[in-house]
Protein backbone atom coordinates (compact mmCIF):
# COMPACT_ATOMS: atom_id res chain seq x y z
CA UNK A 1 0.00 0.00 0.00
CA UNK A 2 1.02 2.82 -1.22
CA UNK A 3 0.64 4.95 2.28
CA UNK A 4 2.98 2.56 4.41
CA UNK A 5 6.23 3.69 1.71
CA UNK A 6 8.61 6.47 3.13
CA UNK A 7 6.92 10.10 2.54
CA UNK A 8 8.68 12.26 0.41
CA UNK A 9 9.66 15.07 2.25
CA UNK A 10 10.61 19.02 0.94
CA UNK A 11 12.91 20.55 3.62
CA UNK A 12 13.94 24.06 4.40
CA UNK A 13 17.50 23.71 6.58
CA UNK A 14 18.19 26.20 9.08
CA UNK A 15 20.74 28.82 8.99
CA UNK A 16 22.61 27.73 11.69
CA UNK A 17 22.94 24.80 13.39
CA UNK A 18 19.66 22.26 13.98
CA UNK A 19 18.22 22.15 16.74
CA UNK A 20 14.58 21.60 16.34
CA UNK A 21 12.00 20.62 13.42
CA UNK A 22 8.86 21.63 12.47
CA UNK A 23 6.71 19.20 10.25
CA UNK A 24 4.01 21.43 8.07
CA UNK A 25 1.43 19.01 6.42
CA UNK A 26 -0.60 20.68 3.48
CA UNK A 27 -3.75 20.36 2.18
CA UNK A 28 -5.77 18.02 -0.04
CA UNK A 29 -4.62 17.74 -3.03
CA UNK A 30 -1.13 19.75 -2.67
CA UNK A 31 1.97 19.03 -2.19
CA UNK A 32 5.14 19.26 0.23
CA UNK A 33 6.65 21.76 -2.21
CA UNK A 34 3.37 23.18 -3.42
CA UNK A 35 2.73 24.70 0.01
CA UNK A 36 6.27 25.11 0.49
CA UNK A 37 5.87 27.72 -2.58
CA UNK A 38 2.61 29.20 -1.69
CA UNK A 39 4.13 29.91 2.07
CA UNK A 40 7.08 31.95 0.25
CA UNK A 41 5.03 33.76 -2.40
CA UNK A 42 2.78 35.03 0.38
CA UNK A 43 5.62 36.01 2.80
CA UNK A 44 8.20 37.20 -0.05
CA UNK A 45 10.43 34.25 1.84
CA UNK A 46 10.82 30.78 2.38
CA UNK A 47 9.59 30.07 6.45
CA UNK A 48 13.17 29.77 7.45
CA UNK A 49 15.03 30.23 11.11
CA UNK A 50 17.95 30.19 12.59
CA UNK A 51 18.21 26.79 14.78
CA UNK A 52 14.69 25.16 13.26
CA UNK A 53 14.32 22.98 10.16
CA UNK A 54 10.99 22.86 8.43
CA UNK A 55 10.07 19.83 6.72
CA UNK A 56 7.40 19.53 4.24
CA UNK A 57 6.32 15.98 3.48
CA UNK A 58 3.99 15.04 0.47
CA UNK A 59 0.74 12.67 1.28
CA UNK A 60 0.63 9.40 -0.86
CA UNK A 61 -2.03 9.71 -4.05
CA UNK A 62 -5.26 8.01 -2.84
CA UNK A 63 -8.89 7.46 -4.15
CA UNK A 64 -10.58 10.44 -2.40
CA UNK A 65 -14.51 10.38 -1.59
CA UNK A 66 -15.05 14.12 -2.05
CA UNK A 67 -13.52 13.86 -5.45
CA UNK A 68 -15.87 10.41 -6.40
CA UNK A 69 -12.78 8.27 -5.59
CA UNK A 70 -10.48 10.11 -7.96
CA UNK A 71 -6.68 10.43 -6.88
CA UNK A 72 -5.48 12.55 -5.07
CA UNK A 73 -2.52 13.34 -2.23
CA UNK A 74 -4.58 13.52 0.79
CA UNK A 75 -4.13 12.30 4.24
CA UNK A 76 -7.14 10.73 4.64
CA UNK A 77 -10.35 9.96 3.32
CA UNK A 78 -13.31 11.84 4.39
CA UNK A 79 -17.01 11.18 3.54
CA UNK A 80 -17.49 14.80 2.95
CA UNK A 81 -16.02 17.89 3.78
CA UNK A 82 -18.04 18.86 6.50
CA UNK A 83 -18.01 18.80 10.45
CA UNK A 84 -21.09 17.18 10.82
CA UNK A 85 -20.44 13.62 9.51
CA UNK A 86 -17.94 10.28 10.95
CA UNK A 87 -14.21 10.44 10.64
CA UNK A 88 -12.66 8.02 8.43
CA UNK A 89 -10.52 6.80 11.02
CA UNK A 90 -9.28 3.67 9.63
CA UNK A 91 -7.32 5.94 7.17
CA UNK A 92 -6.44 8.77 9.69
CA UNK A 93 -4.82 5.85 11.67
CA UNK A 94 -2.57 4.46 9.22
CA UNK A 95 -1.42 7.68 8.11
CA UNK A 96 -0.62 8.67 11.83
CA UNK A 97 2.04 5.68 12.02
CA UNK A 98 3.42 6.92 8.63
CA UNK A 99 3.81 10.38 9.96
CA UNK A 100 5.12 9.09 13.04
CA UNK A 101 8.20 7.77 10.72
CA UNK A 102 8.77 11.78 10.31
CA UNK A 103 9.00 12.65 13.97
CA UNK A 104 11.07 9.09 15.02
CA UNK A 105 13.75 10.09 12.28
CA UNK A 106 13.87 13.72 13.55
CA UNK A 107 14.81 12.22 17.55
CA UNK A 108 17.67 9.79 15.66
CA UNK A 109 18.71 13.10 14.37
CA UNK A 110 19.05 14.33 18.07
CA UNK A 111 16.02 16.65 18.06
CA UNK A 112 13.79 15.83 21.30
CA UNK A 113 9.98 15.20 20.83
CA UNK A 114 9.50 18.44 22.95
CA UNK A 115 11.68 20.39 20.16
CA UNK A 116 9.55 19.42 17.73
CA UNK A 117 6.01 21.40 16.64
CA UNK A 118 3.30 19.63 14.19
CA UNK A 119 0.73 21.60 12.38
CA UNK A 120 -0.29 22.02 8.98
CA UNK A 121 -2.92 24.01 6.59
CA UNK A 122 -6.82 22.91 5.87
CA UNK A 123 -6.42 18.90 6.04
CA UNK A 124 -3.06 19.12 7.40
CA UNK A 125 -3.95 21.14 10.31
CA UNK A 126 -6.56 18.32 10.45
CA UNK A 127 -4.11 15.67 10.79
CA UNK A 128 -1.67 17.59 12.98
CA UNK A 129 -4.18 17.38 15.42
CA UNK A 130 -4.77 13.88 15.36
CA UNK A 131 -1.28 12.93 15.21
CA UNK A 132 -0.34 15.33 18.14
CA UNK A 133 -3.16 14.92 20.98
CA UNK A 134 -3.87 11.00 20.32
CA UNK A 135 -0.05 10.20 19.34
CA UNK A 136 2.40 12.56 20.25
CA UNK A 137 1.23 14.58 23.25
CA UNK A 138 4.58 15.01 24.11
CA UNK A 139 5.36 17.42 21.43
CA UNK A 140 6.52 21.31 21.43
CA UNK A 141 3.24 22.39 20.19
CA UNK A 142 0.54 22.06 17.11
CA UNK A 143 -0.70 24.88 14.48
CA UNK A 144 -3.78 24.41 12.71
CA UNK A 145 -4.28 27.00 10.18
CA UNK A 146 -7.61 26.72 8.07
CA UNK A 147 -8.31 23.37 10.02
CA UNK A 148 -11.06 21.95 11.90
CA UNK A 149 -11.97 18.82 13.53
CA UNK A 150 -15.07 16.60 13.23
CA UNK A 151 -18.21 17.39 16.18
CA UNK A 152 -17.71 13.39 17.26
CA UNK A 153 -13.84 13.51 16.58
CA UNK A 154 -11.33 10.41 18.00
CA UNK A 155 -9.11 13.09 19.57
CA UNK A 156 -11.97 14.61 21.72
CA UNK A 157 -12.24 11.27 23.07
CA UNK A 158 -8.98 10.32 23.63
CA UNK A 159 -8.62 13.55 25.39
CA UNK A 160 -11.38 12.80 27.39
CA UNK A 161 -9.26 9.92 29.35
CA UNK A 162 -6.23 12.75 29.55
CA UNK A 163 -4.58 13.57 32.67
CA UNK A 164 -1.06 15.22 31.18
CA UNK A 165 0.33 18.35 29.98
CA UNK A 166 -1.10 18.63 26.77
CA UNK A 167 0.59 21.03 23.72
CA UNK A 168 -0.20 23.54 23.39
CA UNK A 169 -2.51 24.57 19.95
CA UNK A 170 -2.37 28.10 17.53
CA UNK A 171 -4.97 28.34 15.15
CA UNK A 172 -5.51 30.72 12.53
CA UNK A 173 -8.92 30.78 10.59
CA UNK A 174 -10.07 33.37 7.60
CA UNK A 175 -14.12 34.40 8.35
CA UNK A 176 -14.59 34.42 4.62
CA UNK A 177 -13.79 31.02 4.54
CA UNK A 178 -16.45 28.86 2.49
CA UNK A 179 -14.94 25.68 2.38
CA UNK A 180 -13.86 25.19 5.94
CA UNK A 181 -15.84 27.49 7.99
CA UNK A 182 -14.90 29.82 9.85
CA UNK A 183 -17.21 28.46 12.94
CA UNK A 184 -15.66 24.86 12.36
CA UNK A 185 -12.20 25.91 13.37
CA UNK A 186 -13.86 27.83 16.25
CA UNK A 187 -15.68 24.88 17.60
CA UNK A 188 -12.69 22.88 17.10
CA UNK A 189 -10.82 25.49 19.11
CA UNK A 190 -13.45 25.73 21.81
CA UNK A 191 -13.64 22.30 22.49
CA UNK A 192 -10.18 21.21 22.53
CA UNK A 193 -9.70 24.10 25.38
CA UNK A 194 -12.93 22.50 27.13
CA UNK A 195 -10.67 19.29 27.19
CA UNK A 196 -7.43 20.79 28.85
CA UNK A 197 -5.58 21.99 25.72
CA UNK A 198 -4.19 26.03 25.90
CA UNK A 199 -5.79 27.39 22.51
CA UNK A 200 -5.16 30.34 21.24
CA UNK A 201 -7.30 31.22 18.07
CA UNK A 202 -7.07 34.39 15.80
CA UNK A 203 -9.90 35.61 13.13
CA UNK A 204 -8.68 37.21 10.08
CA UNK A 205 -11.56 39.28 8.69
CA UNK A 206 -12.38 38.77 4.58
CA UNK A 207 -9.42 36.14 4.40
CA UNK A 208 -10.79 32.92 2.24
CA UNK A 209 -8.99 29.71 2.45
CA UNK A 210 -6.26 31.11 2.19
CA UNK A 211 -2.43 31.74 3.80
CA UNK A 212 -2.22 35.42 5.32
CA UNK A 213 0.85 37.55 5.23
CA UNK A 214 0.13 38.68 8.59
CA UNK A 215 -1.07 35.35 10.12
CA UNK A 216 2.29 33.36 9.24
CA UNK A 217 4.35 36.17 10.52
CA UNK A 218 2.21 35.34 13.66
CA UNK A 219 2.92 31.76 13.25
CA UNK A 220 6.68 32.21 12.62
CA UNK A 221 6.99 34.14 16.27
CA UNK A 222 4.57 31.25 18.09
CA UNK A 223 7.34 28.90 16.50
CA UNK A 224 10.28 30.65 17.90
CA UNK A 225 8.61 31.39 21.10
CA UNK A 226 7.93 27.59 21.41
CA UNK A 227 11.39 26.58 20.45
CA UNK A 228 13.83 29.36 21.55
CA UNK A 229 17.44 28.59 21.18
CA UNK A 230 18.40 29.45 24.28
CA UNK A 231 16.05 25.93 25.26
CA UNK A 232 18.62 24.28 23.00
CA UNK A 233 21.86 25.68 24.25
CA UNK A 234 21.34 25.37 27.82
CA UNK A 235 20.51 21.70 27.20
CA UNK A 236 23.89 20.86 25.98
Amino acid sequence: MAARAALQRNVVSPAGRHRASVILLHGSGDTGPGVRAWIKQVLNQDLVFQHIKVIYPTAPARPYTPMRGALSTVWFDRWKISNECPEHIETIDSMCQVLTNVIDDEVKNGISKNRIILGGFSMGGGMAMHLAYRYHQDVAGVFALSSFLNKTSAVYQALQKNESVLPELFQCHGTADELVLHSWGEETNKMLKSLGVATSFHSFPNLKHEFHKTELEKLSSWIVKKLPVETAMSNE
